[in-house]
């Protein structure tokens, strides 16, 4: 079990105000990690971090934009600075906007493409220039982006939601090679998440109730929970604990890879 202790690391979480991010951030906290949450939800990112804080863990908050470069910036360097290091990226940040391919609207598309893939390369860049050697914080460390199951099957609805998350899932892969070969120290692997009931995750089974896909939101669930093997929803807490695997020296033996959390519904 030592090896999934994280004391004396150092971790910046996006999107960690609530959902899939915050229990990312609470995991990371009880495995003795320092964190950071960045979100563009301030009140509610500073209510989770003084909520994880009183728990007697070191958690603060920083605004983030991941569509905003200057905003990752600040972001590592306030991590830094507050938390004496950088030692883990969590680039969980990511938006979901239903449509039929027929309905494709290029804006919504733009939207996806910028906050799902801008945000997590604009991210593993950050990370990369204060973790690698010389860098700010200059000790290595470990990045998780935050893909999905979207990624790996043909899911309706979900087209352009699907196309950012395989972007993810490529550019996990490539970054990965780039920080081996020079040197960086930095381990870079992804996640899978099958559905989660988070706001997000109810939000698209109303979203295909309202496409014509199902004649009811339980009817919605219902053909998610049957095309997973386990035969249940994932839960918040299915998603941390990987995450901190990944994080630990548990994984040290591994980068480039994309981890499926989603109960089989995948496979």
């Amino acid at each position: 079990m030592a090896k999934f202790d994280l004391k004396g690391r150092r971790a910046l979480v996006t999107g960690g105000a609530r959902g899939i991010g915050a229990s990312i951030a609470e995991a990371l906290a009880a495995a003795g990690a320092s964190v950071m949450i960045g979100d563009v939800l301030a009140d509610l990112g500073r209510e989770t971090a003084a909520r994880l804080s009183a728990s007697g863990a070191k958690v603060g908050f920083v605004p983030l934009d991941v569509t905003k470069d200057g905003d990752w910036a600040s972001a590592a360097e306030t991590t830094v600075k507050e938390l004496g290091g950088f030692d883990i990226l969590v680039n969980n940040a990511g938006i979901e906007i239903t449509s039929l391919v027929v309905d494709v609207n290029a804006d919504d598309l733009r939207r996806m493409l910028d906050v799902n893939v801008a945000g997590t390369l604009l991210g593993m860049k950050h990370a990369f220039r204060a973790m690698r050697p010389g860098g700010s914080a200059g000790n290595g460390g470990a990045v998780v982006n935050i893909a999905s199951v979207a990624a790996t099957i043909a899911f309706p609805a979900i087209s352009g939601y699907s196309a950012t998350k395989s972007a993810v899932d490529r550019a996990t892969r490539v970054a990965a090679m780039e920080s081996g070969k020079l040197g960086y120290g930095v381990r870079v692997n992804c996640i899978y998440p099958g559905l989660v009931p988070t706001d997000m995750g109810m939000k698209l089974a109303h979203d295909i109730v309202a496409a014509g896909l199902a004649p009811s939101v339980e009817a919605a669930v219902g053909d998610v929970v049957g095309q997973t093997p386990l035969g249940r929803l994932g839960e918040v807490g299915d998603m941390a604990d990987v995450v901190v695997f990944l994080c630990s020296d548990a994984a040290r033996f591994i980068t480039g890879a994309g981890i499926a959390v989603d109960g089989g519904m995948g496979m």
